[in-house]
């Protein structure tokens, strides 16, 4: 990750903002695992923190040929 620069500022979003719903998908227990251990890993290296806004981000698991999953 590049080093904070000055420039480097929070996204405020406006009052009239309203998020946009995301269909919600289950994941299974080791996906979950892996998402849990990834953001707190990402957080910990200080890559990624706790966002006040309401908007979800899709993530979701592709099977790669050696039958591994990918979290994409």
């Amino acid at each position: 990750m590049p080093i904070r620069k000055v420039w480097d500022h929070m996204i405020n979003l406006k009052e009239e903002f309203t998020s946009r719903k995301e269909k919600v998908y289950l994941l299974f227990r080791e996906e979950r695992k892996e998402v849990r251990e990834l953001i707190e890993k990402q957080t910990r290296m200080g890559y990624i923190w706790l966002s006040k806004s309401f908007q979800m981000v899709l993530m979701f698991f592709v099977e790669r040929k050696n039958k591994k999953k990918k979290m994409v």
